[in-house]
């Protein structure tokens, strides 16, 4: 950092010329090792990070570690962790929490600890812990972070050594604290507006799902029905004409084999012989019932009994021969859409090209994910180019005179749906798993299709508002975060607080930290191996474990 660029009295040094200490943390052991060398502790692990500032940790993990550990990893007020390990593609590593009186007192009687997936680093006593936090947490969130990651991308690295190099503008300890107040003075109205734009945004979610709730109850087309008697079918109509469809298609199908037959007979008979399509079996008694409380003319009806046809997607991750085609993996979905601009092709061979490939209007279910809110989500595939698709999804194909897909997709995100899907999915090694078999036996609200048209209709108008209004919600919550960075952007250049020329310069400060990191060293301490220095000495002395409080004793004598 070019010191030209700050104020007179400020000035620029290393994250480690700023701090005293710097430790690994320790998991341990669990709660019930029973090892008298070993204390009860409560230990900080990334998961705390999520809610940090409304829990402050509250939901750390207890364990058992050795006391000679503890006496080097205990937490003080005014100690900083910093995330080594973690992360992934979209979240790198190198967060950052501040320890402050309110995380010690949770269980006070409980010293508290941090996993080893952090670094404990202690800050001088003339740095005010709480700007040096929230410079680290800008510089993070600044995307600089990225410079000093290693590792994959499901599992990140902090390079510690490097990050304790990075720059950090140095202003008067009275002037930091200036920095600290007007900081949360401005975070704090702020926050008061995220805080009405996220209720906002779950109200949004309220009125979505109620929208959908009455759309499949009914009550979205109440007047319709009223005014449209005449059109309105009887649950033995709507089965007649399931059964009719049913049947239509199944000539169709039995058409098109005959015609498959005759030009596989016509090559010599080369290959697979095409297989007869199945003659679709009546509906079971069992498959349907007429609810009391459903509207004149809907039935509730299992879903097997609407589509055509259901298939699980494609094994395989690559063909040596075929032509190559398009699949799409769960990479490809945003948003319950398909976007096709990163997909990767597979050689395909004429019959898994035949059994894989999607049509307009086919639906893709989420088979497996990790999220448990994904998986049983419904894709709609708008698309003419032919694609395949993995075997994460399974392929549920319906015939247009009996059900609209668009329909069923809307059907798969009310709550009713969703319930099921969390009742039933199996979950396992982070996956979380709905079967063909499970999402077929779903009892589902079956009304007439042109009903059915007048309730996607009438949910497109609405659903379309209600996203506009949550685009909105999330723009302005974008405009509210760029906001904070700009805020400490002036703060960490000089121009968020007035300097006063009465403070301290910076440079002095430097020299006292200095000066006492050097009286810290350990003189009598054995001789070991030489190491890669990083300007912190991870001793266990007194001085070098107390770090900020010897320093504030030196100072108050």
């Amino acid at each position: 950092m070019n010191n030209n660029s700050l104020p007179h009295s400020w000035n620029s040094a290393s994250l480690s010329d700023l701090i005293v200490f710097a430790i690994g943390g320790d998991w341990g052991k669990e709660p019930s090792f029973g090892d008298l060398e070993y204390v009860d502790v409560r230990c900080i692990r990334a998961s705390e990070l999520h809610n940090w500032d409304q829990e402050k940790g509250r939901t750390a993990a207890p364990r058992r570690i050795k006391k000679s550990s503890l006496a080097s990893r205990k937490l003080m007020d005014g100690d900083i962790l910093v995330e080594i390990s973690g992360g992934g593609p979209e979240q790198p590593v190198g967060r950052t929490v501040l320890i402050e009186k309110s995380v010690l007192l949770q269980n006070p009687e409980i010293p508290k600890i941090c996993t080893n997936f952090f670094r404990l680093i202690r800050p001088a006593y003339e740095i005010s812990s709480a700007y040096l936090n929230n410079y680290l947490r800008y510089f993070y969130k600044s995307g600089k972070v990225v410079r000093y990651q290693a590792g994959s991308n499901n599992l990140r690295n902090l390079k510690f050594n490097d990050y304790l190099r990075i720059s950090v503008p140095l202003p008067p300890l009275n002037e930091q604290q200036r920095i600290v107040a007007k900081i949360e003075e401005l975070f704090s109205e702020l926050d008061k507006g995220i805080e009405s734009l996220k209720t906002a945004r779950e109200q949004l979610k309220v009125y979505r799902q109620a929208v959908l709730k009455h759309a499949f109850e009914g009550k979205l087309t109440a007047r319709w029905r009223e005014e449209n008697q005449d059109k309105l079918e009887s649950p033995e109509q709507l089965l007649a004409r399931i059964q009719q469809e049913r049947e239509a298609r199944y000539q169709q199908q039995l058409e098109e084999w005959k015609a498959a037959v005759k030009a596989w007979e016509a090559t010599g008979k080369e290959g697979k012989k095409p297989g007869k399509p199945k003659k679709p079996l009546a509906i079971k008694i069992n498959s349907f019932t007429t609810p009391k409380n459903f509207p004149n003319g809907w039935i509730s009806i299992q879903l097997r009994e609407l589509f055509e046809s259901a298939q699980n997607g494609l094994a395989k991750r690559e063909g040596i021969s075929g032509k190559p085609i398009p699949v799409i993996r769960l990479a490809d979905v945003k948003n319950q859409e398909i976007d096709g601009s990163n997909l990767r092709s597979i050689k395909l061979d004429d019959i898994e090209i035949q059994k894989y490939e999607l049509s307009r209007n086919d639906l893709l279910c989420i088979r497996v994910n990790g999220s448990p809110n994904l998986v049983g989500r419904m894709i709609l595939f708008k698309h003419d180019n032919v694609m395949a698709y993995c075997d994460h999804f399974i392929r549920f194909r319906f015939s247009q005179g009996v059900v609209l897909p668009s329909y069923i997709q809307m059907l798969f995100d009310t709550q009713i749906v969703r319930r099921y899907i969390e009742l039933n999915k199996v979950s396992s090694a982070g996956q979380n798993t709905v079967s063909q078999t499970t999402i077929s036996a779903l009892a589902i609200p079956y009304c007439s299709l042109m009903e059915q048209k007048i309730i996607v209709s009438r949910l497109e108008e609405q659903l379309t508002a209600i996203s506009a209004v949550k685009a909105e919600i999330e723009r302005n919550l974008q405009r509210l975060e760029s906001l904070r960075q700009s805020i400490l952007k002036k703060a960490f250049s000089g121009q968020l607080v007035p300097q006063d020329p009465k403070d301290e310069p910076a440079s002095k400060l430097l020299e006292r930290i200095r000066a006492e990191k050097e009286k810290m060293s350990s003189p009598t301490r054995r001789a070991r191996k030489p190491r890669r220095k990083t300007g912190i000495e991870k001793g266990t002395s007194d001085e070098a474990i107390m770090g900020r409080s010897s320093i504030k004793e030196r100072m108050m004598k």
